[in-house]
């Protein structure tokens, strides 16, 4: 076997054949990563792959169109078939040898992701698993290849119909969905040859088992076939031609019936052992907050995806296998909407889309639009929506959490005096977390609403009146929640802080400038405080809060209700200084009438009532509960905002979890440097494989 390989390697490259195999392939590969990755600023691989993954149409032909084709052609075969060693070392060889060939353009391209890292941040496994996926891929081919080349004599027919086969199996998955969209039998069997299928799971970002065992065990298979095409004609000279060859095709039936029950197996593996998530954001799998939702089930859930079992999103399939592995009460059914199209109406009176999942409890049903699976924006460079995150998870544990919890939460947040709206991401955290919210105009109202669970405050800009203040007073001593944010105003708020007071709590007027680089992010008054260990920042751990343009907040000095329990959250340095007279500051220099600090930037007051107790939560800056601050800290204010919450508001099972970012890494090349890299990979690599290859074609024949 081993001088069979050496014999075809050293044929490859002194022809030209080998050269220009390796050449092609670098420079399709190449051509994609410039586009995407140096010159698209993309930090995952997948893409300049996935993008280049139609040259094995191509290229793979060329490569084996005469490793078998032409000996046989030649005569040369005959060697093979009457000597004294395994025709199965014969094929290995030879297959080795192109493996090998195909291998030094993909040696190169490991070095894409470390080229990559020199510029951003990359996900390092993810993009050498999606490399993994793309060379069991091209692996496959070439013994697709090499199968139709022992089929033939001809060099010709051999490209041919490699060339279509693998065309076939790279268009598998529109050619199904043309034959039916629901699926049926013949599609099945036809997405058994889906090559692109198995090979995406790579490109997902997932190291996937079932894939693996696919390429694998295909690969071997068509060893193993190409093996028997010459073993026959090897037994065509014994005198045992009939028994040979019935013992032939019996060892191909099994082989190939192995090989379906090995396949089939994998696949019924639970989710959690067929595939692992390597993706940034763990786009795949579950969050802990899901499974300690999921233990806690006592009933059966039914989850219908409105779609065929055919035709799905299968990454939204990952998502619910994921849930049926965690919980046996789980229960995972497809509805095709074309063959039951009535099928909606028993939960809902709307017609949801294809794709949308219905949740159902014995209390009560959720519908999740598709829609709403992904989070999308529009790209104003293109006009195009992009999809941008991915949202199955915090939508599929909302509704859980929602048909299965005994009570739902009720908030309302104040208007009436330039209240600052609360962000689209808060707002959505939530609805996921099934808590109902509503405005309240204190204003026109005699009493906040007995239903209110909690009573939102987000930076007023004016003052409350002293009626006002008064509904909110009485709305805490009979074992309300208050949540409230304030920053500087140019206007005292003289009755919005006597809401404070009665709660043991002043709000300063002075803004709050940090002297410690520790605890402030690019300016003094960004602020990042140090979070103190209360059960209202129990889940920041290893996070920050980001707390621009702050006040502070103080414990009164002439405190003496022992009803009270009063617990400071967000404390500065003390290296902190406040200035009371902003306006008139010549600059954010520390002056000799400034405060020193510590300050408090966040504070909690209990008070015990006759029944129960009540809590009002102060947060000192104005855009706490906004996405521009949250997305400063990668989502360490909404993590502090749903914690709040969740201490105030009396909701069995309340879960929020967020949306998951698609494509979060990124990488910035110098436009020079990627032009030059660009074509180095592309251009001049290439090119000297060719030159070289040229060169000792001419060598040789002068010899």
């Amino acid at each position: 076997m081993i001088a069979i390989y050496k014999r075809e390697l050293k044929a490859y490259f002194h022809s030209l054949i080998g050269w220009l195999f390796c050449a092609v392939t670098l420079f399709f590969v190449s051509l994609y990563f410039a586009s995407y990755n140096l010159l698209g600023g993309y930090g995952m691989l997948a893409y300049a792959l996935s993008g280049s993954s139609y040259i094995f149409i191509i290229s793979v032909p060329i490569l084996t169109m005469r490793i078998l084709a032409e000996e046989r052609k030649q005569k040369i075969d005959q060697l093979i078939l009457t000597a004294p060693v395994s025709v199965w070392k014969v094929v290995l060889g030879k297959y080795l040898a192109m493996a090998t060939v195909y291998m030094i353009p993909m040696i190169i391209t490991c070095f894409y992701p470390v080229i990559m890292g020199c510029f951003g941040t990359v996900n390092y496994v993810e993009c050498y698993v999606s490399l993994l996926g793309y060379i069991l891929y091209g692996l496959t081919a070439i013994a697709v290849g090499l199968f139709i080349s022992g089929l033939t004599e001809s060099q010709v027919i051999a490209a041919v119909v490699s060339l279509l086969v693998l065309f076939l199996t790279y268009m598998m998955s529109g050619i199904t969905n043309m034959i039916n969209a629901s699926g049926n039998m013949a599609t099945k069997i036809l997405s058994c040859f889906d090559f692109p299928k198995r090979v995406n799971l790579f490109y997902d970002g997932t190291l996937n088992v079932t894939a693996i065992v696919y390429f694998i065990s295909v690969l071997g298979l068509l060893l193993f076939l190409t093996t028997q095409a010459i073993q026959k004609r090897r037994y065509t000279v014994s005198v045992k031609k009939f028994r040979t060859g019935a013992y032939s095709s019996t060892l191909i039936a099994v082989v190939v019936a192995v090989v379906v029950f090995l396949n089939l197996m994998v696949n019924e593996l639970p989710e959690k052992y067929q595939s692992l998530d390597v993706t940034s954001s763990k786009l795949y799998s579950i969050t802990d907050d899901t499974i300690k939702l999921l233990d806690t089930l006592k009933e059966d859930i039914n989850i219908y995806v409105l779609a065929s079992e055919e035709n799905h999103d299968t990454t939204v399939e990952k998502t619910l296998k994921k849930y049926q592995d965690a919980s046996k009460h789980i229960k995972v059914e497809y509805v095709d909407p074309a063959k039951s199209p009535a099928f909606a109406t028993k939960y809902t009176d709307t017609t949801p889309s294809t794709g949308s999942i219905i949740v159902s409890g014995s209390k009560r049903n959720k519908v999740i639009a598709y829609n709403d699976l992904y989070e999308t924006e529009m790209d104003y460079a293109t006009y195009q929506t992009q999809v941008t995150g991915y949202d199955a998870e915090g939508q599929i544990t909302s509704a859980i959490a929602y048909v299965t919890d005994d009570n739902t939460g009720k908030l309302y947040q104040v208007t009436g005096h330039g209240e600052a709206e609360i962000s689209e991401s808060f707002t959505s955290a939530m609805s996921k977390a099934n808590l109902e919210v509503e405005t309240l105009n204190i204003i026109k109202e005699e009493k906040v609403p007995e239903d209110a669970q909690a009573v939102i405050i987000n930076v007023p800009q004016t003052d409350f009146s002293k009626d006002d203040a008064k509904k909110i007073t009485d709305y805490l001593k009979n074992g309300g929640n208050v949540l409230a944010a304030a920053g500087w105003t140019e206007e005292e708020l003289t009755n919005f802080n006597s809401i404070l007071e009665d709660y043991g709590m002043t709000l300063n007027r002075e803004v709050v400038i940090e002297g410690d680089q520790n605890n402030c992010v690019q300016s003094p008054i960004y602020l990042l405080p140090q979070i103190n260990s209360t059960e209202y920042t129990d889940t920041l751990t290893g996070q920050y809060v980001f707390m621009p343009y702050s006040v502070s907040v103080s414990e009164k000095e002439d405190n003496d209700d022992d009803s009270l329990t009063i617990t400071n959250l967000l404390t500065t340095s003390s290296s902190a200084y406040g200035k009371s007279d902003i306006q008139n500051a010549e600059n954010i220099d520390k002056e000799e009438n400034d405060v020193d600090g510590p300050f408090y930037l966040g504070m909690a007051a209990e008070k015990s009532l006759d029944k129960g107790s009540s809590k009002l939560v102060v947060y000192t800056s104005d855009s706490v509960f906004s996405d521009n601050a949250d997305q400063m800290v990668s989502g360490g204010n909404k993590a502090l905002f749903k914690n709040t919450l969740n201490q105030m508001v009396d909701v069995e099972t309340s879960v929020s979890i967020d949306v998951k970012p698609y494509n979060n890494e990124s990488i910035t090349v110098p436009q020079l440097t990627a032009v030059i890299l660009s074509l180095v990979l592309m251009i001049l690599i290439p090119v000297i494989m060719l030159i070289v290859g040229i060169v000792v074609v001419v060598l040789r024949r002068k010899k």
